[in-house]
């Protein structure tokens, strides 16, 4: 089960990369470090009514976009990497790489929204 969730998580990563010219790194990182989190700042904003962590999110991401543009793809991935070896690092405890990104990447995730969902 958790090798079928990864490999689906990552087909569909790969496939956004493909769609828009990036890089698997790129999407990875634009996906889990931008994406996801701007979406929580959204319903966070939806819960305290009022927009406080989105533009500050949003003026990070900026912050970033604006000063590693010329070198946005390197960036990512060493972000990538980075991810990896933190991915890696639950090894100490028994959970290989595609069991740590699963439950870190994936179930996390949903239970994140499952509890904001739950507060708005």
């Amino acid at each position: 089960m958790i090798n079928s969730i990864f490999n689906s998580v990552a087909t569909a990563l790969l496939k956004v990369a493909k769609w828009t010219h990036l890089t698997y790194n790129e999407v990875n990182i634009i996906v889990y470090y931008l994406i996801i989190p701007m979406s929580w700042c959204v319903m966070l904003d939806i819960i305290v009514r009022f927009p406080v962590f989105t533009p500050l999110w949003s003026i990070l991401w900026i912050y970033i976009f604006w000063t590693k543009r010329k070198f946005f793809r390197q960036w990512c991935d060493k972000a990538f990497r980075l991810s990896q070896e933190y991915l890696f690092s639950f090894k100490r405890i028994g959970w290989d790489y595609w069991k740590a990104s699963v439950i870190i990447c994936v179930a996390l995730p949903l239970l994140i929204y499952a509890v904001l969902l739950f507060l708005i």
